[in-house]
C-alpha cells in the first residue's frame, strides 16, 4: 500500500504566501506526475500545477507566475509554494501521485490522493 501525507497551508492575508508539501510513502518502483488539485466550496476539482518525473511542470493559468511546484525525487516529495495569494485562492488542496509499481511480470500504476488541507485567503 502507498500513503500520501500533505502538511502545510493554513490561513494568510491576501498577498501573503504559503507552502504547501505532499510526501509518498509504501510499497512503489518509482512515481510518474505529482500534482496538486484544489476544490472550494460548491466547485469541482480542479488541477492547479502539476510536475513529471524529470521534473518538467504544468501550471493552470490562474496560478501562473504565483505558484512554483517543485519535487524531491529522493524524498519522495512534492511541494507547492503558493505567492501572492488571493481570496479566490481559498480552497482544500488535495495532492495526487502516480506510483509505478514494477515486479518481475507486469507494471502496475495507480494514483494516490493525500488527505487534503484547507487554504484559507482573507482580504
Amino acid at each position: 500500500q502507498v500513503q500520501v501525507v500533505q502538511s502545510g497551508g493554513g490561513s494568510v492575508q491576501a498577498g501573503g504566501s504559503l507552502r504547501l508539501s505532499c510526501t509518498a510513502s509504501g510499497r512503489f518502483s518509482s512515481i510518474d506526475d505529482m500534482g496538486w488539485y484544489r476544490q472550494a466550496p460548491g466547485k469541482q476539482r480542479e488541477l492547479v500545477a502539476s510536475i513529471s518525473s524529470s521534473g518538467i511542470p504544468y501550471y493552470a493559468d490562474f496560478v501562473k507566475g504565483r505558484f512554483t511546484i517543485s519535487r524531491d525525487n529522493a524524498k519522495s516529495t512534492v511541494y507547492l509554494q503558493m505567492n501572492s495569494l488571493s481570496p479566490e485562492d481559498t480552497a482544500i488542496y488535495y495532492c495526487n501521485v502516480e506510483t509505478v509499481l514494477l515486479t518481475y511480470l507486469d507494471e502496475y500504476d495507480h494514483d494516490y490522493w493525500g488527505q487534503g488541507t484547507q487554504v484559507t485567503v482573507s482580504s
